[in-house]
């Protein structure tokens, strides 16, 4: 939670660079609610990523309502249909509510153009909604491509090589939503696209994290994030995708700075992105949202 000091204090605009803080006055207008937050769950998996994401929202001290969202035009089979029906709501059901927050996960369609993609012409409706009902957005992977390329027309481009792995990031522009972390921050990725760097170092977008196998890897526009990675992941699911893909003789190499010399997994990230988590709920959820919805 925040510390609540005047705004006039010097402390007050030395401590909002790197410290969760609240001026008097805003504070005085505020109450405590539940955050609401939107998870579209694009990933087939999608009991595993629920875990994995929840799991990072939990750590944060404030109290989060979860809505889960799955698209309607597009319906996998990976996933318990007594599960959907039961946990899961489509954008009709929420059409007209505004959120405090919404997370939209990456999908394993990256082979395909974006207008190819089932449900892509709902998903841009959402992200459009999300726009004007939402006070940020964290867009994970697949879902940051896709948000980069609907928002700001930069285009995803096929790598010569699977990113698969746990990549160490440089921090190139300070923001909250690194508050607290190492200078050097390490994340999942398992992709096979990447996006035109050059597009973005011409845009305004802001670069918060780049590495240098991985490239630019963490992006911010006006209130949103674009994380290029899978700061999620658990500790096993590189080895589950690995196992995957190796058992169906596509020559999948192993994942990179992932496995010790026993051929174990090492979670070596969970740390950095339990931090990432509760600063973008603390910073670009809960202090920018309105109390009333």
């Amino acid at each position: 939670m925040p510390i609540v000091i005047p705004e006039d204090i010097p402390a007050y605009s030395l401590l909002s660079q790197n410290a969760f803080i609240m001026g008097a006055k805003k504070a005085n207008r505020q109450d405590i609610r539940t955050l609401e937050v939107l998870l579209i769950n694009l990933m087939p998996t999608k009991i595993e990523t629920e875990n994995q994401i929840l799991s990072l929202l939990a750590n944060s001290p404030l109290q989060v309502h979860i809505t889960l969202l799955s698209t309607a035009s597009y319906i996998g089979t990976n996933t318990p249909k007594s599960h959907l029906e039961r946990f899961y709501v489509n954008f009709a059901d929420i059409s007209g509510r505004k959120f405090d927050g919404a997370i939209v996960t990456g999908a394993p369609i990256e082979h395909l153009h974006f207008e190819e993609v089932a449900y892509w012409h709902e998903i841009t409706y959402i992200m459009n909604y999300l726009k004007s009902h939402c006070t940020s957005t964290l867009y994970l992977c697949w879902g940051a491509m896709a948000g980069l390329y609907h928002f700001h027309k930069i285009p995803k481009i096929i790598l010569p090589k699977k990113i698969f792995g746990i990549y160490e990031h440089n921090i190139i522009e300070k923001d909250l939503l690194l508050n607290g972390l190492d200078e050097i921050i390490k994340m999942p990725h398992s992709r096979h696209s990447g996006i035109d760097e050059m597009k973005v170092r011409e845009s305004k977008l802001k670069i918060l994290l780049e590495g240098e196998l991985s490239g630019i890897s963490a992006i911010k526009d006006e209130k949103d994030f674009y994380i290029l990675a899978h700061p999620e992941y658990a500790k096993d699911t590189l080895l589950l995708e690995y196992e995957r893909d190796k058992n169906k003789g596509l020559g999948i190499a192993k994942p990179l700075n992932y496995f010790n010399k026993q051929g174990e997994p090492i979670l070596s990230w969970k740390s950095s992105a339990s931090v990432l988590f509760a600063n973008w709920l603390n910073f670009s959820v809960y202090q920018d949202t309105p109390f009333v919805l």
